[in-house]
């Protein structure tokens, strides 16, 4: 699921295509037409789906349309790679354990919008990015993988969050693999992230 450029999308796409995840990118969604993010998705031969939040009267309504596209395809895992919308429990619940956010900060610190201007306001040296399954709790679910990135002197929105988003490609891939063996383990079959999509093998 993406909202914008879709950086973090294709490196997801790489990490299963050149390693170290072994898995397959099913779908791309995305909710803004034109978005960087399709694309990419174009480039990279992904099939990609418009589900525009502008056509939808509430935000359950969008998720019950994302829940249609998401069954059709037959995925196991959901990865809000930069999708700036938020998710209601209808979401959460289709696919309990089995959706992962990236969030740029040390969560728990500076939760919500604008994560890295919060950090600069507070003069933190030290920020990064939180792969994270999602719950009712914004931001709150349990962590996945952490990385760290200094703030330098200078630093701005933009530069800090450059190299936040550096480390965001590096961080999702193993996020993700690390929640399909959580999965995995709880199950003891599905989310296997050796057949594509985790799907449980013979």
């Amino acid at each position: 699921m993406a909202s914008g450029e879709g950086s973090n999308f294709e490196a997801l796409v790489a990490a299963c295509r050149e390693g170290p995840l072994r898995g397959r990118v099913l779908q791309l969604v995305v909710n803004n037409p034109g978005c960087g993010a399709q694309e990419r998705a174009r480039r990279l031969g992904i099939p990609c789906a418009l589900v525009d939040h502008r056509r939808h009267r509430s935000r359950e309504e969008l998720d019950g349309a994302l829940i249609e596209t998401f069954a059709a395809t037959g995925v196991d895992l959901v990865v809000m790679a930069g999708w700036m919308r938020i998710v209601t429990p209808l979401l959460i619940g289709a696919f309990p354990s089995r959706l992962i956010n990236i969030h740029p900060s040390l969560l728990p610190s500076f939760r919500g919008l604008d994560a890295v201007g919060q950090a600069l306001a507070a003069g933190v040296t030290l920020s990064g990015c939180t792969a994270h399954l999602v719950t009712e709790d914004l931001d709150g679910g349990p962590i996945l993988a952490q990385a760290t990135v200094p703030v330098l002197p200078g630093d701005d929105r933009d530069t800090l969050a450059a190299r936040i988003h550096q480390q965001e490609h590096r961080l999702l891939p193993l996020a993700v693999a690390l929640a399909a063996a959580r999965l995995r383990d709880r199950t003891g079959a599905a989310a296997n992230p050796s057949t594509p999509a985790g799907r449980p093998s013979d």
